[in-house]
């Protein structure tokens, strides 16, 4: 088994707080209200805490019906959570899970920065190529879009 890092940062005119919100401590409510397209359905079970598993399932036609997340944690005060992606979507044969990082801080401009850290294991000599990587993280960005678009339009939504 080998492991993979790979840090990404992304933008947004959207306040830190609402972010984190929307993406940890508000997932299973907004997802599928914000990207009903990729979407179903979010369970979770127990409460969102750490250990707990989050399961996302995805709309029709797409490559993937589900996948599985587990909690890792959240720092309310920091803004940042953590998650592994232990089953189902891209995992297949060739990776273990996928544990991600991510803080959400305010831009020197205005909005905020949100910073992921990325953690590829593999399985056996496998070694993932950067375009896997960025094919991860643009299947990612979907949902991160649809969702920053959906806070946008729903200014009263994760406040």
């Amino acid at each position: 088994m080998g492991v993979v890092t790979y840090n990404y940062e992304s933008t947004s005119p959207l306040a830190p707080a609402r972010l984190f919100k929307a993406f940890s401590l508000e997932a299973d409510k907004v997802w599928p209200k914000a990207a009903p397209q990729a979407v179903k359905s979010v369970e979770v079970e127990a409460n969102p805490g750490p250990g707990s598993i989050v399961k996302i399932n995805f709309a029709e036609g797409l490559p993937f019906q589900y996948m599985k997340h587990q909690i890792g944690g959240h720092d309310d005060k920091n803004l940042s959570y953590s998650y592994s992606l232990i089953e189902g979507g891209p995992l297949g044969d060739k990776l273990e899970k996928i544990s991600y990082d991510n803080k959400f801080e305010a831009a020197a401009g205005g909005g905020s920065l949100c910073k992921s850290s990325m953690k590829f294991y593999t399985v056996g000599d496998y070694v993932i190529t950067e375009d896997e990587i960025k094919a991860q993280i643009k299947g990612s960005e979907g949902v991160y879009k649809a969702v920053e678009a959906y806070l946008l339009a729903n200014p009263d939504a994760c406040n």
